[in-house]
């Protein structure tokens, strides 16, 4: 079966399709369709709401069943901050430069066993028939003290598991960890169980 997934994120949608088509499913970017997909404003006040959102209205447009996922960092310290507000942490949506920026500030006095962290993910999928399919992943981390890493995007550098920042892991080491690849992994499984129904 063949899903849009709604996203206009090139890094976010490579992350998808690496993780989804192994696991056998076909994802495509209305870009690749050639579908104009609305850029979903995320009102919602929980991952789960700004997914739904998105893939609803993805579905909706498109006619085939839709993918969307909402992330974020979630920071003890910061009392769950930046959570839904991650992309926009500094204002300006998608500003990984400033929203890293601004993190470090927050941080500057919080000593390393007080800058834990996760980041989580929460992924819907909505079908033409009105069946919607839920699933959130987590992967706990701390924050470190400056970027590290050339990989990745938004908060990566930053985002320390172990030893190495997520941009300092190779693709496949950060899809095995991360609150994504957890959630899509779920998300996968629950997709082959409705296809095998049918």
């Amino acid at each position: 079966m063949d899903y849009i997934i709604a996203t206009h994120n090139m890094k976010k949608r490579n992350e998808l399709a690496r993780i989804l088509e192994p696991l056998g499913l076909n994802v495509f970017t209305a870009d690749q369709l050639n579908i104009r997909l609305t850029d979903v404003e995320e009102t919602g006040s929980t991952f789960a709401q700004n997914a739904q959102l998105k893939s609803r209205s993805g579905c909706k447009e498109s006619g085939m069943p839709c993918i969307a996922d909402d992330s974020g960092l979630q920071v003890d310290a910061l009392g769950g901050a930046p959570g839904v507000y991650s992309a926009r942490f500094a204002g300006e949506h998608g500003n990984d430069e400033k929203n890293n920026a601004l993190l470090l500030k927050k941080l500057e006095n919080v000593p390393d066993e007080k800058r834990t962290a996760r980041f989580v993910c929460t992924v819907s999928c909505t079908y033409p028939d009105g069946k919607e399919i839920l699933i959130s992943g987590a992967c706990e981390g701390k924050i470190g003290y400056e970027p590290k890493g050339e990989g990745g995007f938004g908060y990566d550098p930053l985002f320390m598991v172990g030893d190495k920042s997520f941009a300092e892991m190779s693709a496949e080491e950060k899809d095995k960890i991360s609150h994504r690849g957890n959630a899509l992994r779920a998300l996968a499984r629950e997709l082959a169980e409705r296809n095998n129904k049918k």
